[in-house]
């Protein structure tokens, strides 16, 4: 292994770092959007107008599609694709890996006469069959029960890669359970669809949908690919075990939207050119906080487009580095001492007339819109806050969340004061009919003055996991490697919920005799009491927070085995079956699925810790310390007993310090190697990953800290795991 490392970084030009892969970049990106997606435009060129409709209908109406229909998209998809070269096509699809999965079938098909043509049928389209065994499905499926189906989604386009056709599917058993990210959230969207336009019927009568929309954030680090291949431990568990820090890290806030490397700017715009033909509307880059990391950040999106672009992105990303030489890191926290990365969640609610409902309005009317989709989220969160925790949690997430860079673990809403001070307004609505002179007040005083409130006051709070940002909601801790659409089917099901007990609520009021604006003031009152504990507008990285938190009755679930156990509450497996999301063995197969996650991921971690202490760190030091004893040795020859002493004692104490830590490391890998293999054997999977947690751990820390001891000590033999920090941070 330290041979191949040495290999890997001989690849690398120091004197004049990697020459520059330049990237001609058109005038007008607009020209290559969508180049390689069969988009609305392309499809009214290729489809017939009966087709056409059909599609379109599927798409805004959730209308099915019929067999006929698709023959003639599948026709129309094969003409296009084959005018671009393509020969193959695939399902692509989203299983609960993490990543994403397809399996390429090819249009050649053969015919009598020992001839063949290109054929792609309806039935081609709509279904493939991939093994549902040999992905992650929770002991949903056998292993000899090997049938699972992937099926088209036609409210996402079909699109390019190379030379394979790729169309967005969702992933069900053969016995019809959910294997995937998308079959959910797509019912999460027509969940939160009906409960927001059965509301809207207050305000609106002319809609009759209203689309989630989401704007993610995706930080990510590059490395250069020979850096990266001199590291087991970021080759193998996509972050830094051990290793010292570097002496320039971040201290001096220098890298921030600062200035971006050429090498980088190069990769960022044949990024920005394949993001273009594939239809994802990036329009955002720069410099982020930590050395050699940087953000991308598209337009807002439907909800299901954004997610499959977000999954689409990270995998072009990953392709595009390697052509210039560098490798992607995605992992929630790859360095020590440095920030890590997170994907921020913009969430908000648009209708087909063109509002968003999170948009405050220009009089009190629009407002009372604004307020009830506001605080009617704001009452979801309330209400189901540990499991959105549970949406973001992972073993690399947690090592990222309340470390002075991401929102805490608690999970909390920032609003701003000043919508804060309009909330404790509406706290104070009459119970029941209000006087006239009650109704100007409100509506003119109150409600009437929110533009202008969030126009000039309402900040950000980076210390808030869920807050207000002038026309949406910002899920900020949603981790860099994470599938956008776990965080979105939560965020879209409990909005749906509580949108759907709103108008319940609304409904009893008016059927009392009260007007429908004053049954919905009185709703919205109540809720503001119900939920000012969650409402948090200060520092969420202090002590003082935490031990307030508590008192409110907010949980502080700081890891991945806290948050998953608490999925499992009974509320949250009926909320998921009342909704029609999950049922009950769905919820259990997926937790069970992220709680085996975690511990083999920590699993890896602690193998591969202790493969890098025993067979790298120790070597090396033992190698240094014999060069140190015949150093001793030599000045004893020379100087005798008496002079020895004196010049030999820095030497001396080295020599004993080597030994100390390479005994430290030594009995803690010990230590570490059957605590693994204690919870390796547990057989519950909560208890495995609490194990794993609470047990195994904790036993990385002695080690890393007495490798780090002996890195610093033992710097020319151990060059490549110590000086890549250094190098690495090198522009």
């Amino acid at each position: 292994m330290s041979t191949l490392r040495f290999k890997a970084l001989e690849t690398l030009p120091f004197k004049d770092f990697r020459k520059d892969n330049s990237v001609e970049i058109p005038a007008k990106l607009s020209e290559l959007f969508c180049k390689n997606v069969f988009s609305e435009e392309t499809m009214r060129e290729y489809l017939t107008k009966e087709a056409f409709s059909s599609i379109m209908d599927a798409i805004k109406k959730g209308t099915k599609i019929q067999r006929h229909i698709a023959d003639q998209v599948a026709v129309a998809m094969k003409d296009w694709a084959m005018s671009k070269g393509v020969t193959h096509y695939t399902h692509w699809f989203q299983p609960l890996t993490g990543t994403t999965a397809e399996k390429h079938d090819s249009f050649f098909t053969p015919i009598e006469g020992g001839r063949a043509i290109e054929r792609f049928s309806g039935n081609m389209l709509i279904q493939q069959e991939p093994d549902a065994s040999s992905f992650p499905n929770g002991g949903i499926r056998n292993t000899f029960e090997a049938r699972g189906y992937t099926a088209w989604d036609p409210t996402s386009p079909a699109f390019i890669m190379g030379t394979t056709l790729c169309i967005p599917s969702i992933f069900i058993s053969y016995t019809g359970e959910t294997l995937d990210y998308k079959a959910p959230l797509l019912r999460a969207l027509n969940a939160v669809d009906e409960a927001a336009t059965n509301v809207m019927q207050y305000f609106d009568k002319n809609v009759t949908k209203v689309t989630p929309t989401l704007g993610w954030e995706q930080e990510y680090f590059l490395v250069d690919s020979a850096l990266y291949q001199s590291r087991p431990d970021l080759v193998l568990t996509g972050k830094t075990l051990l290793g010292h820090s570097p002496a320039k890290g971040q201290q001096l806030d220098d890298h921030y939207f600062g200035s971006i490397p050429t090498r980088v700017m190069n990769f960022m715009k044949e990024l920005e050119i394949e993001c273009m033909k594939l239809g994802i509307p990036a329009t955002t880059r720069h410099n982020e906080v930590a050395p050699n990391q940087f953000e991308l950040a598209p337009m807002f999106e439907e909800v299901n487009v954004a997610v499959d672009h977000n999954s689409l992105l990270m995998d072009i990303m990953a392709r595009v580095a390697h052509k210039h030489h560098f490798h992607i890191l995605f992992h929630e926290k790859p360095f020590a001492g440095v920030n890590g990365s997170g994907k921020h969640n913009n969430w908000s609610l648009a209708t087909d007339t063109g509002e968003n409902l999170l948009s405050p309005g220009k009089n009190p009317k629009k407002n009372l819109q604004f307020l009830t989709f506001f605080v009617n989220t704001i009452k979801a969160v309330h209400e189901y806050a540990d499991l959105l925790r549970a949406s973001i949690a992972s073993a690399s997430n947690d090592h990222r969340l309340g470390a002075n860079e991401a929102p805490p673990a608690i999970i909390s809403v920032f609003i701003g004061s000043q919508l804060f001070s309009v909330l404790e307004e509406l706290e104070k609505v009459t119970n029941g009919k209000l006087s006239p002179e009650e109704k100007t007040e409100l509506k003119l005083n109150v409600v009437g003055k929110i533009p202008e409130i969030l126009l000039d006051n309402t900040d950000r709070n980076r210390t808030s996991p869920f807050a207000f940002t002038g026309n949406k909601f910002e899920i900020r801790a949603v981790g860099s490697s994470a599938n956008c659409a776990e965080s979105m089917t939560v965020m879209n099901t409990i909005a749906a919920k509580q949108l759907n007990d709103f108008k319940k609520e609304v409904d009893a009021l008016i059927e009392t005799g009260l007007k429908k604006d004053e049954a919905i003031f009185n709703v919205l009152r109540e809720y503001i009491k119900q939920c000012k504990n969650i409402m948090f507008e200060g520092d969420g990285y202090s002590d003082d927070w935490a031990k307030e938190a508590k008192k409110r009755g907010l949980n502080n679930l700081k890891t991945t085995p806290e948050a998953l156990k608490q999925e499992m509450d009974k509320k949250f497996l009926d909320l998921y079956e009342e909704m029609g999301i999950f049922n009950h063995r769905e919820v259990e197969a997926r937790n069970e699925i992220k709680l085996e996650k975690y511990s083999t991921v920590i699993d890896i971690e602690a193998r591969v810790l202790s493969d890098i202490a025993r067979n790298h760190i120790i070597p090396s030091a033992l190698n240094y310390q014999n060069r140190l004893i015949e150093n001793v040795k030599g000045l004893k020859e020379i100087f005798g007993d008496k002079e020895f002493k004196s010049l030999a004692k820095e030497q001396m104490s080295l020599i004993t310090s080597i030994s100390e830590n390479v005994s430290i490391i030594k009995l803690g890998v010990e230590d570490l190697l059957k605590a693994r293999e204690a919870a390796k054997s547990i057989s519950d999977s909560q208890k495995q990953a609490e194990a794993y947690c609470n047990k195994v751990k904790p036993l990385f820390d002695g080690i890393r800290n007495a490798s780090d001891n002996l890195e610093m000590m033992v710097d020319d033999e151990l060059w490549p795991m110590t000086k890549y920090r250094e190098m690495l941070f090198t522009k």
